[in-house]
């Protein structure tokens, strides 16, 4: 997703270089892949003790945008997807969702913020949206802060604009958000700001190879913890 954001691909398709070939495509010469890392656990079925430990592994996989691959199927080139801006399908699965978190949401402000001094999420007038989607998905981004609360899951959330901290802790609510619009049906819209975040995003990343691997864990952790 944030390769997708740097590069400004509208399509959201990634594919490994063999996929690609199965489907009769090819990477255009020149190109060049995005590492993605999937996350999981597995359970030896031979242990010499009887402990039932999962263990956790890591394991890359490159990969390619499909507007970097040539003669795929017609299906792989149609227009980007708009976001939806009828009501979110869900929507009272999403408003008790919010309830059940016991989080304090004051529609009176001019931003949307998490405000660690009165532990409460500042956000605009529902009528300052452009759609549902834009909304619950911005609510919910503000969530993941939340949950990072000393008396939470105290994450440091002393970081100010500019700072490492901070761009770790967005990154984390980021992407803890676009967990929690998939569990709950929500299209994610990328807040107004997120590209700002991306120069901030990609230093992290590039200074610690193992950032995006600690800042998805915390994501689960911050969804998890929501749900």
């Amino acid at each position: 997703w944030v390769s997708g954001q740097m590069f400004g691909y509208e399509e959201n398709t990634w594919m490994t270089y063999r996929q690609a070939q199965d489907l009769g495509g090819q990477v255009r010469k020149g190109e060049k892949g995005t590492l993605v890392v999937k996350y999981g656990t597995f359970t030896p079925k031979e242990r010499e003790d009887d402990e039932d430990r999962s263990i956790p592994y890591l394991k890359g996989y490159t990969v390619f945008n499909v507007e970097q691959i040539e003669n795929l199927p017609d299906r792989f080139a149609g227009p980007a997807e708009e976001l939806p801006s009828v009501p979110v399908p869900h929507m009272e699965t999403v408003e008790v969702f919010v309830r059940n978190t016991n989080a304090k949401v004051n529609y009176s402000g001019t931003k949307a913020c998490y405000r660690p001094s009165s532990d409460d999420i500042l956000m605009p007038g529902r009528d300052r949206f452009d759609s549902q989607v834009h909304l619950y998905s911005t609510l919910l981004h503000e969530l993941s802060h939340w949950s990072g609360a000393k008396h939470r899951l105290d994450r440091d959330l002393s970081g100010r604009f500019g700072t490492e901290c901070y761009a770790v802790e967005e990154l984390v609510a980021e992407l803890a958000a676009s967990f929690l619009c998939a569990d709950l049906g929500v299209a994610h819209d990328p807040r107004d700001n997120t590209a700002a975040y991306l120069a901030s995003w990609l230093a992290v990343l590039k200074n610690d190879k193992r950032a995006i691997i600690t800042a998805a864990a915390k994501a689960q952790a911050a969804a998890d913890y929501l749900t």
